[in-house]
């Protein structure tokens, strides 16, 4: 259960979509902003709750440049708690006009299964360095210009424009993450209008390329909804696993950027 728990909060954490991974104009405003708080509640079978999943947003200052302070958070409640404990905290900092990160935390207990664990991001010297601080152990790696962390590359690609995307495209984007450099793949599958708590929310749907065999039941087994609007938040995240499934869908939210389009009279 605690991998199929955590790759569907990496999934979460992760979403990354269009055509072209490069920084948009610095004037445009962003999709997000000071304040931005996502809630996301997890379903087991679409019958046990198995958990929540938080997102957060707040602007600091390192070295006297403005950033964004991105804040993950991750539990099992329920039923699911009684068999396996998660709480997982992912912490991301990047700086405001490059979109891309200079520090990475991550501290996981997962059934008792733990991480405590730093990254620092040099772009200059092309190097991510990693403190291991439950093994007392550093280790540096050879990382690209492009990089991202799994937080940071949510709100970098939610930054881009989608309105060149169609229906076939596939999308890439390098990830930092367990050590190794990860190519997160997508496919964008076209727009959709689905039923979520708050109403008909117009959506973008992807499929991500995963690994089939281990967790999943396929390579396509797992879907993707993004809200069709100018803050482009992920809405809902659907997986077929290899015993059951999991579910995702965006509980709770305050603080967003731009308005949150509801169909009301469809």
């Amino acid at each position: 259960m605690k991998k199929k728990f955590i790759i569907v909060l990496l999934l979460i954490s992760a979403f990354s979509y269009g055509q072209s991974v490069k920084n948009e104009n610095s004037n445009t405003p962003f999709p997000f902003k000071n304040g931005e708080w996502l809630k996301f509640r997890m379903s087991y079978s679409n019958f046990f709750n198995a958990g929540y999943s938080t997102i957060e947003v707040k602007e600091i200052k390192n070295n006297k440049e403005e950033a964004f302070h991105i804040i993950g958070k991750g539990k099992t409640t329920g039923l699911i708690s009684l068999f396996f404990k998660v709480k997982d905290n992912y912490q991301s900092y990047m700086y405001k006009e490059s979109l891309k990160p200079y520090r990475f935390i991550r501290k996981i207990n997962e059934g008792g299964y733990t991480k405590d664990k730093e990254i620092l991001f040099n772009y200059e010297a092309n190097e991510a360095t990693v403190k291991d601080y439950k093994h007392n152990k550093v280790e540096k790696h050879p990382i690209s210009s492009d990089i991202q962390d799994i937080l940071s590359s949510l709100y970098f690609l939610r930054n881009q424009n989608l309105s060149d995307l169609e229906i076939g495209d596939d999308v890439e984007i390098k990830m930092f993450f367990d050590e190794e450099i990860t190519n997160f793949k997508l496919h964008f599958l076209g727009k959709e209008i689905i039923r979520t708590k708050f109403g008909k929310i117009k959506t973008l749907k992807f499929r991500p390329l995963v690994q089939a065999g281990r967790v999943f039941k396929e390579q396509e087994s797992v879907s993707i909804w993004v809200t069709d609007d100018e803050n482009k938040i992920p809405l809902r995240i659907k997986a077929s696993l290899a015993v059951g499934s999991l579910r995702a869908d965006l509980d709770a939210f305050k603080g967003l950027a731009h308005p949150f389009n509801i169909i009301f009279n469809n």
